[in-house]
C-alpha cells in the first residue's frame, strides 16, 4: 500500500509549458522538489494553444467526459505527460483554451469555473485521490467551493484538503453577481452571507481565501503585509478574518537551471572560487550592448514594466542617478508610459544606459550574470525571484524592503561583514538614490565587495528548503483542527 502523502497541484499556468509570470515558474519546480522529498504529487493545467509543439507531440490522450458548467454541457479532455518524473494533466477544451491569449478574455469567469470542474471531476476517473489539492491564485479560488458545496456529499472527496496559495492579491477575478447561479451553480444564500462577494462582485481570490482549509502566501513578509490596508487591496478584512489559517513561505528557485558554472546561456561559465570569468561576462555584456567597456559598476533591471516595481522612483532621480559612474541596463515589456520613459532616458544617455524593450530569457540571463547590481526598488513585492537570481550569480541586490524581498536580501554591514545586497524601507526615490550610492561605495572597495559577492552566492534560496516547509504545511493541513496550533 502506497502511504505517501498525496497532492493535486493545480495552476493555471506552469513552466515549461506556459508562463506569464513568477507564478509558472514556483508551478514548474515547487512539484518537483516535493517529489524529491516523497510526495506523491500531481499537477494540472489548461491545455493552451500556447503549449510548443515539442510537449503537445508527447501528449497521451487518456480519457474524455462531460462536465457542467451552470447548464452549458462541455467537453473535458485529460491528456497526460511525465514532466521529470511528475505526471502532469492537461484540461483539453478548445473553445475555452486554444486562443490568442491566455488572460483577458470576456468570459474568465467561465474559463476558470470550468477548468476548477473539470479538475475535480478528473480525480476520481484517473483513480487518484489527493490529501491536499494546492489551488494557486484567483484562477483557482472556485475549486475550493465547488469541492466543499457540490462534491463532499459524495464519499470519494469527503476527506481532501485545500491549502490556497495567493502568489499576488492584486488580481483577484472580479465578475458580476449573475454568474453565482448561472456559472457556478452555486446558492444565492453565498451572495447574502459575503462568503464570495466584494465591492458588489463575485471575487474568486475571496472564494478562495474563504473555502480553503489553509491559506499561504509566497514570502512571510507578505503574508503580515496582507492583513493591512495598504497591502491588503480591498481584501486584507478577509485575510484578517482568517488570520489562524494564513501562513508564508518564501518562493525558491532550481539551482540546477540557475547555476553560473553550468549555465550555457551566459557568455562564461563561473563560481564562488573563479570570480574572473564573472567579470567576463561584464565586458562582454557592454560589448553587446554597445556600452563602453569600462571599471564601473553596471547595475541592471529586468523585469515587466509595471507601477508595481517601482520605476516611478527611477524615473523621479534618473537625472541625479545618471551623475554617478554608473551604466544601467533594462530588460522588460510593460506598460507603455514605462516603454516610453526608459526609450527617452537612454536615447538622453547613450553612454550610460541601454533599454532593451522586449522580452528576451536568454540576454535575461546574461544580464543576471555580467552586472554588478541588481535594482528593485519594488512598491511590493509578494516574493520575487529576481532576486534570487542574481544572489544565485554574484550580482548584488538593490531592493525596497517589501514582502519577500525583505525576507531575503540583508543590507551589508562593513562592520561584521555579514548582508548580502542593500535595502531601504520607504517607498521614497531619494531613499533609493542613497542606497544606490552606498552601494557604489562598497563596490569601490575591493575586499568589501569580494565578500559581498561571495555572501550572496552561499545564500541558499533553493527549492529544497522551501518544499520541506510546504511539506510541514500540508501535514498540518491534514490534522484535526483542534491539533493544528
Amino acid at each position: 500500500m502506497d502511504n505517501r502523502l498525496k497532492v493535486l497541484f493545480v495552476s493555471p499556468e506552469v513552466n515549461p509549458f506556459v508562463k506569464t509570470g513568477g507564478l509558472a515558474d514556483v508551478a514548474g519546480s515547487l512539484p518537483q522538489a516535493l517529489k524529491e522529498l516523497g510526495v506523491d504529487i500531481r499537477v494540472v493545467l489548461p491545455e493552451y494553444s500556447q503549449v510548443p509543439d515539442k510537449y503537445c507531440s508527447e501528449l497521451e490522450h487518456i480519457l474524455h467526459y462531460r462536465t457542467e458548467v451552470g447548464w452549458r454541457d462541455e467537453y473535458v479532455g485529460i491528456n497526460t505527460l511525465n514532466n521529470k518524473g511528475v505526471p502532469t494533466y492537461f484540461i483539453d477544451n478548445k473553445n475555452y483554451f486554444y486562443r490568442d491569449t491566455i488572460y483577458g478574455h470576456d468570459d474568465e469567469h467561465i474559463q476558470f469555473a470550468y477548468f476548477c470542474r473539470a479538475v475535480l471531476e478528473m480525480l476520481p476517473k484517473i483513480d487518484f485521490k489527493p490529501d491536499i489539492i494546492h489551488c494557486n491564485d484567483w484562477q483557482s479560488g472556485p475549486l475550493s467551493m465547488m469541492l466543499k458545496e457540490n462534491y463532499k456529499k459524495y464519499d470519494f472527496y469527503q476527506d481532501i484538503k485545500t491549502v490556497y496559495t495567493i502568489h499576488n492579491l492584486r488580481y483577484q477575478g472580479k465578475f458580476g453577481k449573475e454568474i453565482l447561479e448561472d456559472i457556478l451553480a452555486l446558492d444565492s444564500v453565498h451572495w447574502e452571507s459575503g462568503v464570495v462577494k466584494h465591492d458588489n462582485a463575485v471575487n474568486y481570490m475571496k472564494m478562495g481565501i474563504n473555502m480553503s482549509d489553509t491559506i499561504n502566501t509566497v514570502s512571510r513578509t507578505y503574508a503580515e503585509e496582507i492583513k493591512t490596508s495598504y497591502f491588503g487591496e480591498g481584501l486584507d478584512y478577509v485575510v484578517r478574518m482568517n488570520a489562524d489559517d494564513v501562513y508564508g513561505i518564501n518562493n525558491g528557485i532550481d539551482y540546477k537551471k540557475y547555476d553560473p558554472y553550468t549555465d550555457n546561456k551566459i557568455y562564461a561559465n563561473y563560481n564562488i572560487d573563479d570570480l574572473e570569468k564573472k567579470v567576463e561576462n561584464k565586458r562582454k555584456l557592454q560589448q553587446d550592448m554597445e556600452l563602453p567597456v569600462t571599471d564601473v559598476p553596471v547595475i541592471s533591471l529586468v523585469s515587466r514594466l509595471v507601477e508595481q516595481k517601482g520605476l516611478d522612483l527611477i524615473g523621479h532621480v534618473i537625472d541625479e542617478l545618471m551623475k554617478e559612474e554608473i551604466q544601467f541596463i533594462i530588460l522588460g515589456t510593460g506598460e507603455s508610459r514605462y516603454e516610453e520613459m526608459f526609450k527617452k532616458i537612454a536615447a538622453r544617455y547613450p553612454d550610460k544606459m541601454v533599454a532593451k524593450i522586449k522580452y528576451d530569457s536568454i540576454l535575461a540571463q546574461k544580464i543576471y550574470a555580467g552586472s554588478d547590481f541588481f535594482l528593485m526598488p519594488s512598491k511590493y513585492e509578494p516574493c520575487g525571484i529576481s532576486q534570487l537570481i542574481s544572489l544565485r550569480y554574484g550580482t548584488i541586490p538593490i531592493v525596497r524592503e517589501t514582502g519577500g524581498l525583505d525576507d531575503t536580501i540583508q543590507a551589508y554591514d562593513e562592520e561584521t561583514g555579514e548582508g548580502n545586497g542593500f535595502s531601504f524601507t520607504d517607498y521614497n526615490a531619494y531613499d533609493m538614490l542613497y542606497t544606490i550610492r552606498r552601494a557604489i561605495k562598497f563596490y569601490n572597495r575591493v575586499s568589501d565587495w569580494q565578500r559581498l559577492i561571495k555572501n550572496a552566492m552561499k545564500s541558499d534560496f533553493s527549492w529544497h528548503n522551501s518544499a520541506k516547509k510546504y511539506l510541514e504545511l500540508y501535514q498540518k493541513t491534514i490534522e484535526p483542527v483542534d491539533k493544528r496550533r
